[in-house]
């Protein structure tokens, strides 16, 4: 008998959705499945979370275990034309800086040329600079005034070029060479220009300079300096300094200072207050922060039968407890031997909170303990160096968080290989259906069509005994 390719076709019955039905009964296997996947991958992701927040208040304990915090320097500036930066090399103390001269940078322009572009003429342009010696070629093709300034800004000789036009009807444009650097030193002591034409005396003229003549300064022809080169002058606490900057290292050991006018200032440098309290405070919220973010994993909701996704969990209960153990243990050395004494307290809830009052005198008057409370000092374990053990037992690979989310990814897996056995189960069980299906279909049309012969059968036997 041919097989029926579609379900119902032969015996007229709805076995196609019969199947499905028996499929989506199959499938309710899946379900558990599914449900346990998707609790275990919150977890992972809570896990993650929680590591999140560790890791931002291990962030915090790692700045308070830093010796270099009590010891770091800010500096402040009474009055204008200074600003002063301390680095951890400076003392404290107070400076009356004067500065009477800021350091210039020396500029010379020659006498006047008729245009930008008119020919000069090729030869050799030699320079001392900060008593180095260079020498610049000028082609006959670049030897106009643009070319010249192009020629000595390529040569890299510690001298800018640049041409200007005063405006004046004969003559108006002027080659200016201005030193890279302040101070007298890095000044242009001579200028000359030898011409490849003998002949040509004028442009030599021109671009002629000497620093030992016996007025640089003067207007005529040549060069001459509109600009001296000078080191800045200045005293401090009363004793002069020159620079050939404006910016002054070592005048004041381990402050770097920037000049931008004349004039009498005052230089304080003090201990980072605010940067230590900022560290202080920083730790206390970064710890709280973190028991909120406990407290939004372990919460539970009456009302709505909601719960977070660590509720119960053991890892989490250890981590807490470790945490408030090395919290409220302090250390076993020095003035200062709990956080309470520094201004923190433990609350009921398992928060901190911050006395800033009783903080801010121990900075001012007691920051030797401050820092030896967290750092533990030369030989001691302050209480950063105990919570970053404590810490490292829970982040570590093979901490406490490790071991657990590897613990639930193996079970991930374990059910994913268990979706898949049962998934190809549901599959076989769902053919053996269909083919079962397809025999009962196949059945129940040879019944009809044996029915159906039957029945004509009879049909024309009653026709015959009727006549």
């Amino acid at each position: 008998m041919a097989s029926i390719s579609s379900l119902g076709i032969g015996s007229g019955l709805d076995l196609n959705g019969l199947l499905d039905q028996l499929e989506a009964a199959e499938q309710k296997q899946l379900e558990p499945i599914v449900a346990q996947q998707a609790s275990y991958q919150a977890k992972i992701s809570a896990y993650g979370t929680l590591e999140g927040a560790l890791n931002s208040f291990q962030e915090a304990v790692d700045k308070l275990g830093d010796p270099a915090l009590y010891q770091s320097l800010s500096s402040s500036v009474e009055g204008e034309g200074i600003s002063a930066s301390a680095s951890e090399l400076a003392s404290p103390g107070r400076y009356d800086v004067e500065v009477t001269r800021l350091a210039r940078a020396q500029s010379l322009a020659s006498d006047g040329f008729d245009a930008r572009d008119s020919e000069l003429g090729a030869g050799t342009l030699s320079l001392t600079v900060g008593g180095e010696d260079v020498s610049i070629s000028l082609s006959q093709e670049d030897s106009t005034l643009e070319g010249l300034r192009d020629a000595i800004n390529d040569a890299e000789a510690g001298v800018s070029a640049s041409i200007i036009n005063t405006g004046d009807a004969d003559n108006p444009y002027r080659l200016v060479l201005s030193s890279d650097k302040t101070g007298a030193e890095a000044s242009i002591s001579a200028v000359s220009f030898v011409p490849d034409d003998a002949a040509d005396t004028e442009l030599q003229a021109k671009l002629a300079f000497d620093i030992s003549s016996p007025d640089p300064d003067d207007t005529g022809a040549g060069m001459h300096q509109s600009v001296a080169g000078e080191d800045a002058a200045l005293t401090v606490n009363g004793i002069a300094i020159t620079s050939a900057s404006n910016s002054v290292e070592g005048a004041i050991e381990g402050v770097d200072l920037t000049l931008t006018d004349v004039g009498e200032t005052t230089v304080k440098v003090e201990y980072n207050n605010l940067a230590l309290r900022e560290a202080v405070s920083g730790f206390v919220d970064s710890y709280n922060e973190l028991k909120d973010t406990m407290g939004t994993l372990t919460s539970f909701d009456a009302e709505s039968g909601a719960s977070g996704e660590l509720l119960g969990d053991a890892t989490l209960r250890s981590i807490e407890s470790r945490l408030r153990g090395t919290l409220s243990g302090g250390v076993a050395q020095g003035d200062f031997r709990t956080l309470s004494d520094i201004g923190i307290t433990l609350q009921l809830d398992g928060t901190l909170e911050l006395d800033d009052e009783r903080l801010d005198e121990v900075i001012s008057s007691e920051r030797g303990d401050l820092a030896d409370f967290f750092t533990g000092g030369e030989d001691g374990v302050g209480l950063a160096d105990s919570l970053d053990d404590t810490l490292g037992a829970i982040l570590d690979d093979g901490g406490l968080l490790d071991n657990a989310t590897s613990g639930l990814e193996t079970r991930m897996e374990s059910l994913d290989r268990q979706y898949e056995r049962t998934e190809q189960s549901i599959d076989a069980t769902v053919e053996r259906y269909r083919s079962q299906f397809g025999q009962l279909d196949s059945m129940i049309a040879s019944m009809n069509q044996t029915s159906s012969y039957l029945t004509q059968q009879f049909d024309a036997l009653n026709a015959q005994l009727n006549q």
